[in-house]
């Protein structure tokens, strides 16, 4: 595949991610399903497309060289390891709905994947002594300052709700744990393939949200059946199933750094989206605070471009493939 492909490959996927909170958003509206039953829907959907597409895709080659670099594990760290980014995966996408639902579209959107690479990084640094560099502790003070803006400068209307702003940090941390710990199965040489532990990631968070889903309310109203079922498809198939098998593609050829600049898309296109179809209103504040949030990732990843390779520890913020989604650490 040649790099102009693979940069059209993520950039669609990020694009297609960014419609994901807008999609949830009228989802939600229409069919009376909360976030608990809707995360489940999109992943025992998104478990079975790819599943399906499993099947189509030329993996025994993979298979043998993965299984010929990593030792076999006990199967209780392998459990350990299918169940904490499992849960973890599960708790970034629902709380990231349930933040759409308190807080809105551009808000919730711009909280989650501003706040992801800085906890990421923050964590990298306490549990695995990565360095962060002037640049990374100049990336997390602007990722603090965006925050603080979007906080301390929300005006009354409504725009900026602190409890959907916690459920946007919950949705970060539960991806930082997720990331952080492949970076602790790649140093210890446990990491498997991308495809492998998204699809493994579904089905543990298929099973987890089972019970809160029925608790919640599991099946959609009558009301609009026909749009739901629709807007339920577009969920499960284009920014799941079919967003992430492009991200996978493009990774191959399209260095970290650039990825993490071109993801950049899916805030701004959730923040489009939100306020010129949605309607929804964005302070003078609120605008300030999702740009310094955003140039703080984007100084992230020029710290990472800059940092030398032979002072990265294994797993380290300059190769995203083997991130547990094969998303580079800001991204979902």
């Amino acid at each position: 595949m040649s790099v102009g492909r693979g940069l059209i490959y993520v950039a669609v996927a990020a694009a297609s991610w960014g419609t994901t909170g807008a999609t949830a958003d009228l989802l939600m509206d229409s069919s009376g399903l909360g976030p608990a039953a809707l995360t489940f829907w999109r992943t025992a959907g998104g478990l079975v497309l790819l599943l399906a597409a499993r099947f189509l895709m030329p993996r025994r080659a993979a298979r043998t060289r993965d299984r010929a670099v990593r030792p076999r594990e006990a199967w209780p760290r392998r459990a350990a390891r299918v169940l904490v980014t499992g849960i973890g995966l599960t708790v970034f996408q629902t709380a990231y709905f349930a933040a759409v639902e308190a807080t809105g579209i551009a808000v919730g959107t711009v909280v989650t994947l501003g706040a992801s690479p800085v906890l990421v990084a923050l964590g990298g640094r306490l549990l695995m002594g990565e360095r962060l560099g002037a640049g990374g502790i100049t990336a997390v003070g602007g990722a603090c300052a965006g925050l603080a803006v979007l906080m301390l400068g929300n005006d009354g209307t409504g725009a900026v709700r602190p409890a959907g702003v916690a459920l946007a940090l919950l949705s970060a941390a539960g991806y930082a744990v997720v990331t952080v710990y492949a970076r602790v199965l790649e140093r210890e040489k446990r990491a498997t393939d991308p495809f492998t532990t998204t699809v493994t990631s579904f089905a543990v968070g298929t099973v987890c949200l089972l019970p809160l889903a029925a608790a919640e309310g599991l099946w959609p109203q009558d009301r609009h059946l026909g749009r739901t079922l629709a807007l339920g498809a577009y969920l499960v198939t284009v920014p799941t199933a079919l967003a992430y098998g492009l991200f996978f593609a493009g990774l191959v050829v399209v260095r970290a750094t650039t990825v993490s600049v071109i993801t950049l898309l899916e805030p701004v296109t959730a923040a489009v989206i939100a306020v010129a179809l949605l309607g929804e209103h964005l302070t003078a504040a609120t605008a300030l605070g999702t740009a310094v949030l955003l140039c703080a990732v984007a100084a992230l990843a020029a710290a990472e471009a800059r940092g030398p390779a032979a002072t990265a520890p294994a797993g380290s913020l300059g190769d995203p493939r083997r991130d547990p989604l094969g998303i580079p650490v800001r991204e979902r």
